[in-house]
């Protein structure tokens, strides 16, 4: 059964592949620790070892240049859709406390986004994600 939800992360275009990576990992962290249900079972192995659970349905996973990531995050706003957002500022940082006064330093129009990651009904999501290809 498709979920009538999506889960997507946006990265900016330009970033190296670690910082693709790290990114994409933070972001979906506020997903997994705030969605209800949104994280399935514990998995195991036939030899009984145990595995962290994951998300019960996939993540999307989209490029962006810097004018459509800061449209993409004025969209979501609109909609008033559920996200998580990395800045440039956080490669600097190196601990929750900082980061969270690095974001709140800027407002929101100012702030140089470099990835995001939001959950939303199916439709709306694709709204917001209009014009993005998936990332290659």
């Amino acid at each position: 059964m498709k979920p009538n939800t999506k889960i997507v992360v946006v990265i900016r275009d330009n970033l190296q592949t670690w910082q693709e990576l790290n990114v994409t990992a933070f972001t979906v962290s506020g997903i997994a620790g705030t969605i209800k249900d949104i994280v399935g079972q514990n998995y195991e192995d036939g030899s009984g070892n145990v595995y962290l659970p994951m998300f019960k349905q996939p993540v999307l996973v989209f490029s962006a240049d810097q004018g459509q990531i800061q449209k993409v995050h004025q969209r979501a706003l609109s909609r008033a859709i559920q996200l998580s957002l990395y800045t440039e500022e956080l490669f600097d940082t190196n601990n929750d406390e900082d980061n969270r006064a690095a974001v709140k330093a800027c407002k929101g129009e100012n702030l140089q986004i470099v990835g995001m990651a939001m959950y939303g009904p199916k439709n709306t999501v694709d709204k917001i994600l209009k014009g993005l290809s998936l990332h290659k």
